[in-house]
């Protein structure tokens, strides 16, 4: 499990890019670099940083299920992810 205070930045991260996302597309279509260099810096998406959604963990992230390897792997044998088998031959 992650720290709690470093669940708590991504979210807050999270929050402040979706609140400038609109801004900050407007400013890069016009070409206004000024105005961009005025936002937070946690503005950007490009600080965001892909978590376990169960965990928080940062390695080993697998995008398509949004979970880190090992939780994939207890979920997948457990059976709590559809159409997902160990494979064997």
């Amino acid at each position: 499990m992650a720290k709690k205070s470093i669940e708590a930045r991504q979210r807050k991260r999270e929050a402040m890019v979706a609140k400038f996302a609109e801004k900050r597309a407007a400013l890069k279509a016009a070409g206004d670099y000024q105005g961009l260099d005025q936002l937070p810096k946690n503005a950007s998406p490009v600080r965001l940083k892909n978590r376990c959604q169960l965990t928080g963990r940062p390695k080993g992230y697998m995008r398509y299920f949004g979970l880190s390897r090992i939780m994939f792997r207890d979920m997948a044998l457990a059976g709590k992810i559809p159409g997902i088998t160990k494979a064997s031959w």
